[in-house]
Order: structure tokens, then C-alpha cells, then sequence
């Protein structure tokens, strides 16, 4: 039954649920509307049975005729049904038309056990009755006394405006019901509009990827919430996507250049070998020398594709942990030193722990001295300092202009001024997107005298116990 119910529609499940609760509360208010009727009719009936047993009206019918049985006289006046005197030993003498079945408890009543009694009865006859049986005194010829009477009513007074409402309260609870399923249908048809809309837009979107369709969110309600939230996931989604393709143009247009040069000069080295001319040496040795390059160029663009294609939640595959930044900014210095051995690199290191991924951090520092070194005259001096979290490269090159600036982070973008040199200008935005992960800043801006100056600053860790002997 639950399975068949999830499998039904929501705008089903909400109609059937909200019939059931209010089915549920009207039956609730039926029946406790039909029980506080029934307790005063019931207390009505009692009370006016006891209003027919006063002292002077028992008075009264002591001297008429009475037997176990019905009969009929006209001197019981008004009134007169199911009246009869009891005695300990349960018989009866009637007065009037109904004779009612003694019970244990007017009996008890007689014996004196008891001072009174209501109850539910039958006559003989089978009908039900509502039996009232008290202890009343009473004047004889031999002086005053006591006699035990019983009078009854029928239990249709009760009965009968209780089917009735019965009945009324079925069919209003019916109709309540069948009222309350609909309007939670219309409801749930109303209320869920919104969520047709957003399901119609899903399945478009599924169905044609077209990332542009957005859905109208008003109020603050949670269908507006969840529209405007699914308006921002189609909109980094189409953000992604144009990176994405923004990203593969520009690493074919990237890769174009290397690769339609290496392949010429394997089609010049192929010539020379099928027509049996042999390029001289020097030319040969040049044209290996341009292979080499080209292919170094080629590895180190994919390698910066590869680290730039990983998610952006993490800087790289290595687990986080507490890194001596300046250990780091040392290793870093000697792969520097090696690709500019004519350059004198002056370096000042303080100590400071960062929560990052060592290997990322050394790519990113080695970047920024790359940089240095690549534009950095021959015999000049590049000075690096580390102090505070702040890591600052300068050289005496020829400097960033200023309307180059702001695009010296972008993928791909290079200056023109160094667009003859070796490099993928993936370099910068893999240190910028490193740095911002590791909740660091990182800038480029000109140098007092001349030169760049390249700088990015890295929140600390705490220091990590030093070890022991």
C-alpha cells in the first residue's frame, strides 16, 4: 500500500492527504458532537423522569388498582406509561400501560441498599426504556410509609434525534470529504504550478542542453527559492560551458603554432632522408635543436592544460597540510638559478608555515621567478624576499606596461612584446587560481626604478612542533 501510494503523482498524494485529514478531524468533531448530544438528551430524559415521581403525585396513585401486567385507567391522568411500585423480592405492580423488567438494582433500591437508581431497560414487550427506580415517602391508612417506584420512558426520545444527526453528520462529513478532496487537488494543481514550470524546464533542458532558459521566481516562498536556484545553476553552468570552450579554442589556437612548426621540420628531416640530400650539419643540428624546443613547449603547454583542467576545489591531488613556505621558496630558488645561470639572484627567506599542497606552491613560486628570469637582462639581478607571508619577486626588465595589467592573470593571454618568447601564457593563471585557493592574494605592478615587481601574500598555519632527538 505505502509503494502504491509514492507511486501515485504528488498533486494525487496532496489531494488524498488533505481528504483524509479533513476526514479524519470531521469524524473526530462528528463524534464528539453526536456523544455531547447523546449525554444531554440522556440527562434531559432523567430529568424529567425524576419531574414524574413527586411525592404528591405518588400520593395520588396509591389508591388505583395495580397488577403485574399492563392496563389502562383513566384516573392515571397524563402521562401515565411505565410507572409501577417495586418490592425487595423483584415483584411488580403496575399502573399504567407498560410494564418494565425488574432488575438486581431496583431491588436494591427496595432493600434500601441503594436511595436510587437510572438505567437502561426493557418491557416486557421487548422495548427499550429508560428506567428511573427511587425510594419515595408516601401516606397510608396505618400512617406514614415508604414505596419503591419505578418509571420509565422510551429510549426513542434519545434515540431517534441521534440517528438523525447521525445521518446529518455522515453526510455532512461525506460531503466535507469529497469537498475537501477536490479543493486540496485544485490546490495542490495551483501550488505546484511552479514546480511544473521548473520540471518543464529541467526536461528542456535535458532534451536540448540549452543552459539560457530561466525560470520567473517571485516572492520568497520555497518555490521561488528553488527557481532562483536553479537559475543560478544554468547560469554557471552556461558559465562553465563558455570557459570550457573558451579554454579548448584557445589550447587549439595555443597548440596550432608548435605543432605546424615541429611538423615542418620533421617534413624537412623526412625530405632530406627520401631524396638521399643530406642537410648540412649545422642546419641539421639547428633543425634538431628547433624539434627539441618545439616539443619541450609542447610538454610544458600540456602540462599547464592538465593543471588547469583539475577541479577547482583543489589545488592539486596531494592532501593539505602545514608547508614551510620557505623551504618551498628555497627549492623553488635553485630550479630559478639553474635556467638563469647568468643572473644573480638575491634572495632573503624568513620562515613561514602555510596550509597548502607543497607541490602546487612550488609551481606557483616557480612561475613567478620564471617570469623574472625570462625577462631579466643578461647579468642582471632579481631580488626575492620572504617576510610576514608576503613573497615578493622584482627584476630590472623592461617592465609590464600599464593597460597590460589587468590581463596579465587570463589563460592564454600573453604580451605582445613577449610573444616571440618561449611559454604557453597558462603560467600566471595557474599561480593566480592557486593562490586564491590557498585564500591568498597575488598581483603583478611596476617596480620603483624600472622592472616588475610580482608579489602574493599566504594566511599562516600554525607552527609545527619541532621534533625531537
Amino acid at each position: 500500500m505505502t509503494n502504491r501510494f509514492r507511486r501515485l503523482p504528488l498533486r494525487s498524494r496532496l489531494a488524498l492527504l488533505t481528504a483524509v485529514a479533513v476526514a479524519v478531524a470531521v469524524a473526530a468533531a462528528a463524534f464528539a458532537c453526536w456523544f455531547l448530544t447523546r449525554q444531554e438528551l440522556t440527562g434531559a430524559l432523567d430529568q424529567k423522569l425524576r419531574d414524574s415521581v413527586s411525592p404528591d403525585r405518588i400520593q395520588r396513585l396509591i389508591g388505583l388498582p395495580c397488577s403485574d401486567k399492563p392496563q389502562t385507567d383513566d384516573r392515571l391522568g397524563p402521562d401515565p406509561a411505565g410507572l409501577q411500585f417495586v418490592r425487595e423480592n423483584g415483584d411488580r405492580c403496575v399502573i399504567g400501560s407498560t410494564a418494565v423488567k425488574v432488575t438486581d438494582a431496583d431491588t436494591a433500591v427496595a432493600g434500601g441498599r441503594q436511595r436510587e437508581v437510572t438505567r437502561d431497560g426493557t418491557t416486557t414487550t421487548g422495548r427499550a426504556v429508560r428506567v428511573y427506580t427511587a425510594e419515595m415517602p408516601v401516606r397510608t391508612s396505618t400512617g406514614p410509609g415508604r414505596l419503591t417506584v419505578s418509571v420509565s420512558r422510551p429510549l426513542d426520545e434519545v434515540t431517534d434525534p441521534l440517528d438523525t444527526l447521525a445521518l446529518v453528520m455522515l453526510l455532512v462529513t461525506g460531503v466535507g470529504v469529497i469537498g475537501a478532496g477536490a479543493a486540496g487537488l485544485w490546490i495542490a494543481r495551483t501550488g505546484l504550478k511552479p514546480v511544473d514550470r521548473l520540471t518543464e524546464a529541467v526536461e528542456h533542458v535535458a532534451r536540448t542542453e540549452d543552459l539560457a532558459v530561466r525560470i520567473p521566481a517571485e516572492g520568497d516562498d520555497e518555490i521561488a527559492r528553488l527557481s532562483r536556484s536553479f537559475n543560478s545553476m544554468t547560469a554557471a553552468l552556461a558559465s562553465s560551458r563558455e570557459r570550457q570552450q573558451q579554454l579548448i579554442a584557445d589550447a587549439g589556437h595555443e597548440l596550432r603554432t608548435p605543432l605546424t612548426s615541429l611538423r615542418t621540420n620533421i617534413e624537412l628531416l623526412a625530405r632530406s632522408e627520401e631524396t638521399g640530400r643530406p642537410l648540412p650539419p649545422a642546419d641539421r643540428k639547428a633543425l634538431m635543436a628547433s624539434v627539441k624546443a618545439q616539443m619541450t613547449e609542447l610538454a610544458a603547454l600540456i602540462g599547464d592544460l592538465q593543471e588547469l583542467s583539475r577541479p577547482d576545489a583543489l589545488p592539486g591531488t596531494g592532501p593539505l597540510q602545514v608547508v614551510a613556505l620557505h623551504e618551498v621558496a628555497a627549492a623553488a630558488l635553485e630550479r630559478a638559478r639553474l635556467r638563469g645561470a647568468d643572473l644573480t639572484i638575491d634572495a632573503s627567506l624568513g620562515p613561514w608555515y602555510v596550509r597548502g599542497e607543497a607541490a602546487a606552491l612550488e609551481r606557483t613560486l616557480v612561475n613567478l621567478l620564471d617570469n623574472a628570469v625570462k625577462f631579466s637582462p643578461s647579468g642582471g639581478v632579481v631580488e626575492v624576499v620572504l617576510r610576514d607571508g608576503q613573497f615578493t619577486v622584482r627584476d630590472h626588465g623592461p617592465g609590464i606596461p600599464d593597460d597590460e595589467l589587468p590581463h596579465v592573470f587570463e589563460r592564454f593571454w600573453r604580451s605582445p612584446s613577449a610573444r616571440a618568447m618561449p611559454g604557453s601564457g597558462l603560467g600566471l593563471s595557474i599561480v593566480a587560481r592557486t593562490v586564491q585557493q590557498s585564500g591568498g592574494q597575488v598581483g603583478l605592478q611596476p617596480a620603483p626604478g624600472g622592472g616588475t615587481l610580482a608579489w602574493l601574500r599566504l594566511p599562516g598555519a600554525p607552527t609545527p612542533p619541532p621534533e625531537l632527538d
